[in-house]
């Protein structure tokens, strides 16, 4: 079954990868030995038990049960239906507690993107980067809506909800690049909620959080707000060519009269712009619905000064 299990999932690279697929194929098997007793089962009576032609029906005499065979369909299930529960919860157990060593990491979900707070004071969107053979634990709360953290390779799974924090660790064990899903519904933006999980050595991860401890020094503003764009998932929304996506365009935005939705008209400038990363609310473009969630505590004083340079820098 390992090769049906291997085209079904993609490889596990986790340390209770192992024991969660272990349970599907159990469950798998199962399902198809019954599977094949039913319908098999049912087919050959069909055949066995058909009128033939010029033949005489004699019906049987009516019956009101048979124990033996009412045993055998309660207890069978039961049995298989005890070791699916007492299996899946030792494995939930296994994946609900974090042992004590584990590096914690602060995630944040909102409208379409992952905030990562490291315990270095090292933030990073849509990337989370952890060392392999190190268990990590996750404390997980949305800023609006319910999203679901979900590493396939990782069998790991985890629903994301407003006001309350949710905990899901897990121990990668190779390195690699692992895709990264929400897996709840949650707007307009979902299908583009996607994130990276990287797993590299100890060493490579002590260097990134340092490098990554001084990210924006020595550059301009407007470089850095070229960065800020991508890291932190403002590409998901808005494009820099002109075309609107989930929300308008920064190209040749800054200086520009903009029309609200609530008819009024407001002109393109530093201080509009500030407002729009820190309360998006405030001011909504016509034709855009107010879905863009806040910035405040995401960016610091400087990265959003470092936006708004970089929308200056193209265009008026």
């Amino acid at each position: 079954m390992n090769w049906f299990m291997n085209w079904l999932l993609p490889k596990g690279t986790s340390t209770v990868a192992a024991e969660v697929d272990a349970l599907l194929q159990f469950i798998i098997v199962v399902s198809i030995i019954l599977f094949i007793i039913v319908v098999g089962g049912t087919a050959l009576f069909v055949v066995l038990y058909r009128k033939k032609k010029q033949e005489q029906v004699d019906f049987t005499k009516d019956l009101s049960h048979n124990t033996k065979l009412e045993i055998i369909w309660t207890v069978i299930p039961l049995i298989l239906v005890t070791i699916v529960f007492f299996w899946g919860f030792k494995s939930y157990m296994k994946i609900r507690l974090a042992p004590g060593d584990a590096i914690e990491i602060k995630v944040t979900a909102q409208k379409w993107f992952w905030q990562f707070d490291y315990p270095d004071g090292v933030s990073n969107t849509n990337e989370l980067v952890v060392p392999a053979g190190v268990p990590v634990k996750l404390v997980m709360s949305s800023q609006d809506v319910i999203h679901s953290f979900f590493v396939p390779n990782f069998r790991v799974k985890m629903d994301v909800l407003p006001n309350r924090y949710t905990v899901a660790w897990f121990e990668a064990t190779e390195n690699g690049v692992y895709d990264l899903f929400c897996a709840e519904y949650c707007g307009t933006g979902h299908s583009k909620m996607l994130g990276k999980v990287r797993v590299v050595s100890e060493p490579e991860y002590a260097a990134w959080l340092e490098e990554n401890s001084s990210f924006g020094e020595g550059m301009s503003l407007a470089e850095l707000g070229a960065k800020l764009y991508k890291s932190k998932a403002c590409v998901t929304c808005h494009s820099v060519d002109g075309s609107p996506l989930v929300g308008p365009t920064f190209k040749g935005v800054f200086g520009h009269t903009v029309k609200l939705n609530d008819g009024s008209s407001v002109k393109a400038d530093e201080n509009y712009l500030r407002e729009s990363i820190l309360k998006p609310q405030a001011k909504v473009v016509e034709g855009f619905q107010p879905v863009m969630p806040t910035y405040q505590s995401i960016l610091k004083p400087r990265e959003v000064d470092a936006l708004i340079e970089y929308i200056k820098s193209l265009g008026e």
